[in-house]
């Protein structure tokens, strides 16, 4: 049942961007919570770099759209900030790390992903992000669970082994941000261990203008853990970015 008005959207639709191993199913408790009459979710697939990817995206998408990234697809949206500011209406970051990756990180990142092939998708990611994907109290959530794994076997481990190049490689596009002129939203959870406080305070000090909301009940994953209040916060923004 939808909780909130319909709010129409069409001269900029909301574009949202999901995370490593994420689909659709990531946003599909806070779309039915938006209630926007236009929004296409997407699954990073398709590219081994965010300048790819970004291109890619900026060649199909609307000439004008809203623009939300999760996680990894923060980090594209970034990219895409720094490539095409004038056709993003608002940005939306959840969960986002701004930096770029440590190049001692590359060789235990294409580890996992080999590490994965070998016990399992679905294994592995129980046994290793798991504890560090929701806030403590919700570790024994069967239901949260289940979505995650299954998005992760739906993504197989191809996607993931581009993914991780995407991780790796990325670039440190805060100067981009600084400059752009739009609305900007900041949300993070409490309990992020993947994407910590000190990553959002990073972003928030390059983007003066933005709102930064923080989730005191949420870990990593915002959208399936606090649908309700992610999609509040969004909506204003939403209204806020409309041209």
């Amino acid at each position: 049942m939808k909780t909130m008005p319909l709010l129409e959207n069409p001269r900029a639709p909301l574009i949202l961007l999901g995370g490593t191993l994420c689909n659709g199913r990531l946003w599909q408790p806070l779309s039915e919570q938006l209630n926007v009459s236009s929004f296409s979710c997407i699954t990073l697939s398709a590219g081994k770099s965010a300048h790819e990817l970004a291109t890619q995206l900026l060649e199909v998408l609307p000439p004008r759209f809203c623009l939300a990234g999760f996680s990894l697809g923060a980090m594209v949206a970034l990219q895409m900030v720094a490539l095409a500011p004038h056709r993003i209406a608002g940005l939306a970051l959840l969960s986002v790390n701004p930096l770029r990756d440590l190049p001692a990180n590359a060789a235990g990142r294409r580890a996992a992903v080999k590490e994965a092939a070998r016990l399992g998708i679905a294994p592995w990611l129980t046994k290793t992000l798991w504890p560090k994907y929701v806030a403590p109290h919700r570790l024994d959530n069967a239901s949260l669970h289940q979505t995650i794994v299954q998005m992760a076997e739906e993504c197989g481990i191809a996607v993931f082994a581009d993914q991780t190049e995407v991780a790796i490689s990325r670039d440190d596009h805060r100067a981009a941000l600084a400059r752009f002129p739009s609305p900007i939203l900041i949300i993070n959870g409490a309990y992020d261990a993947i994407c910590t406080h000190s990553h959002h305070q990073s972003v928030a000090a390059a983007a003066a203008h933005a709102r930064w909301i923080t989730l005191p009940e949420s870990g990593h994953f915002l959208p399936l853990e606090e649908p309700k209040l992610v999609a509040i916060a969004m909506r204003n923004w939403i209204q806020e970015s409309q041209p």
